[in-house]
């Protein structure tokens, strides 16, 4: 008796809880009322339920998406097979052989947005690049011929014109990208596969990707839309069918869509044609500092609330950034009130500002938010850049080399600015490609003679050097190449 006496002890607190739980948790029963308390399934009550469709948003819509082929003349010279064996090469250059020059026509398709009535086109840069002829097709079968108005490689866009008499064709009108929440309804129309203008629907998946590897200076709208191939250039609206992106690129091992497709904002779109159309190309402002990300650690560091902003690390002497008193150190917060998350969002919001005109930027400066202003300049070519292709008997030759600037960094993507004499491109084949040189390239000295600019290097390699020695910074590094002759 006394064991079972224990055992019940042992038992009850044990016990207890399990009651509470189930008291708790557990549904009651049902009664007359718990009905009208769940969500009810039920029919269309209506025909027009029914018959809920985006069909007269597409109708509205799809005129204006075009289709684009391009074709360009590839030109390619056949070797014999002897000649493709890099000992030949180097002793008698990428040109000899007894081959013949052959020809082919490349075509390639993708699609495009009427943003004019008068047959003013936006696409993707990759669409026309190289292109020699371009025909626009509209959804009624009409083609038209296409002449590109100016291109932007660095956000991979470019503006056509069609060539019209006197017709005014349907346009899609751009809406504030900013605006767009994450889960807001777009649709994406285009030519997927070729097989004919495709609508897709679906949601914002995302704002703000920049590390999508795209482009260098954007901030893409992500979406779960099927984007497919021959869907580059195509249209993403939205629910009051105006432009609020460019269809662009998808993420995708197999070619298809895997539901994360990228859009370039219709802000940057905007940017793009205004300086395509008044200027000839589009010329972006200029801060004249350069940062990093802010990790946690950082943000601990420097007692920020959380890890946002670009962390300013260089200043360039004398530009806008200097003048409105931004110094190392600090951290970039804001752009006319729009937060920046990286470097690469600050260069999507400088990039969206026009030139000529003021900012306002949320820095955060001794522990606390500071608001101050910044001018939105034109970076300056100074010094000129002299672009110059190198001839003669010297290693050099085949080089393109330029005198650095923060105009020619910013035109050529280049984060910070280094003055000196920067290699552009290197000519296939060229003693320059075979000995190793690479665009990028800064050369600071020959012969342990400095080189501070074009003019100076033309003037060192007139010289018959019977050995060279050439110092490189190459991603900060700095190389010295030995070459004898």
């Amino acid at each position: 008796m006394r064991g079972k006496m224990r055992l019940l002890r042992l038992l009850i607190p044990a016990l207890v809880p399990v009651w509470v739980l189930a008291m708790v948790f557990l549904p009651p029963e049902a009664d007359a009322g718990s009905g009208e308390k769940r969500a009810e399934k039920r029919a269309p009550a209506s025909k027009k339920q029914i018959q809920l469709s985006y069909a007269p948003l597409v109708k509205k819509t799809a005129p204006a998406v075009v289709n684009i082929y391009s074709s360009k003349v590839v030109r390619a010279r056949q070797f014999s097979p002897l000649f493709n064996d890099p000992f030949f090469r180097q002793f008698f250059g990428e040109g000899f052989g007894l081959g013949r020059e052959s020809k082919r026509v490349q075509n390639s398709l993708g699609s495009g947005v009427i943003i004019r009535e008068n047959g003013m086109v936006i696409t993707n840069y990759h669409v026309i690049e190289g292109a020699d002829q371009i025909t626009v097709v509209l959804t009624d079968r009409r083609e038209f011929d296409a002449i590109i108005v100016g291109t932007d490689e660095r956000t991979d866009l470019a503006v056509l014109h069609m060539e019209l008499k006197d017709e005014k064709l349907p346009f899609l009108k751009m809406s504030d990208s900013d605006d767009l929440e994450v889960g807001d309804l777009v649709l994406a129309i285009g030519n997927p596969f070729g097989v004919g203008q495709t609508v897709t629907s679906g949601i914002v998946s995302a704002l703000a990707r920049t590390r999508a590897g795209i482009s260098d200076l954007n901030s893409f709208i992500q979406t779960d839309a099927a984007i497919n191939p021959g869907n580059s250039g195509g249209a993403l609206i939205d629910m009051n069918g105006n432009l609020v992106g460019v269809n662009s690129a998808i993420y995708s091992k197999s070619g298809g869509s895997l539901g994360i497709g990228f859009a370039i904002p219709s802000n940057m779109v905007r940017t793009v044609v205004a300086g395509v159309l008044e200027e000839g190309r589009l010329v972006r402002p200029w801060l004249g500092a350069w940062g990093q990300g802010i990790t946690p650690d950082i943000a601990a560091t420097l007692n920020l609330p959380r890890p946002v902003g670009v962390l300013i690390n260089k200043v360039f002497p004398g530009g806008p950034a200097d003048r409105a008193d931004i110094r190392v150190g600090e951290v970039l917060l804001e752009v006319q009130g729009r937060e920046v998350s990286d470097p690469e969002s600050l260069d999507y919001r400088l990039a969206t500002q026009p030139v000529g005109g003021e900012t306002s930027l949320t820095m955060w400066r001794r522990g606390k938010k500071a608001k101050i202003k910044l001018k939105l300049e034109a970076p300056p070519e100074v010094p000129p850049r002299d672009i110059t292709d190198l001839n003669g008997p010297h290693p050099l030759t085949g080089a393109t080399v330029g005198n650095m600037s923060p105009a020619l960094a910013n035109e050529i993507g280049v984060k910070g600015v280094e003055l000196g004499v920067i290699i552009l491109r290197i000519k296939r084949g060229s003693p320059a490609m075979r000995l190793r040189f690479r665009s990028g390239d800064y050369i600071k000295a020959i012969n342990s003679e400095p080189v501070k600019n074009v003019a100076q290097l033309k003037k060192i390699l007139t010289n018959r050097f019977a050995r060279w020695i050439i110092a490189l910074k190459r991603n900060g590094k700095t190389i010295n190449m030995v070459i004898n002759r």
